[in-house]
């Protein structure tokens, strides 16, 4: 006869914007645009989002709480891409011209009722840098001369199950609203 497992199934999970085809296809074709060294590693076209809150990792049993905490008030906006740059750490992302309030108010409803709730393990973080990663390892990345804008209508926010086992892959848990 089976024992139980003494380590519960652990899943890693986050609430992020998920972009449609069209928006995905215009950071893909962005991305093309740049000068990326031989080391760099692109993003996946099917992993692109914006990361709102990372709730890390925990136990599988949790996900029916964690979708119950998570609806709040919501205003659809439109969100602007277009500063492409580098960061210290070599991981090239594009970066919304202005943070738009509706944004700022979603990422701060979602913390505080996470932690009204009392989410002992979501990680405490300071600061939101909203943007999507387009590489990783590019240190010596040069991005496009010019940037144009990608127009991205945000209408929902997502639950979203961040599978590190190869292939690596996301996938949609639960959308909001």
């Amino acid at each position: 006869m089976g024992q139980a497992s003494a380590h519960p199934q652990r899943v890693r999970l986050f609430v992020g914007l998920w972009p449609g085809e069209a928006v995905r296809d215009e950071i893909v074709d962005h991305a093309r645009r740049w000068t990326w060294p031989p080391q760099a590693r692109l993003t996946h076209r099917e992993r692109l989002h914006l990361t709102l809150c990372f709730l890390g990792e925990l136990p599988a049993e949790r996900i029916p709480e964690v979708v119950e905490r998570l609806p709040v008030r919501f205003e659809p906006f439109e969100l602007r891409l277009g500063e492409a740059e580098v960061w210290s750490g070599g991981t090239a992302v594009l970066r919304p011209l202005a943070v738009p309030a509706p944004l700022q108010m979603l990422h701060d409803r979602l913390g505080w009722a996470l932690r009204w709730h009392a989410a002992p393990w979501l990680p405490r973080r300071s600061g939101f840098a909203p943007h999507v990663t387009l590489a990783r390892d590019v240190r010596a990345a040069l991005p496009p001369a010019r940037v144009l804008p990608i127009a991205w209508p945000v209408t929902a926010y997502t639950l979203i199950e961040s599978d590190l086992r190869p292939p690596a892959r996301y996938r949609v848990l639960y959308e909001y609203p």
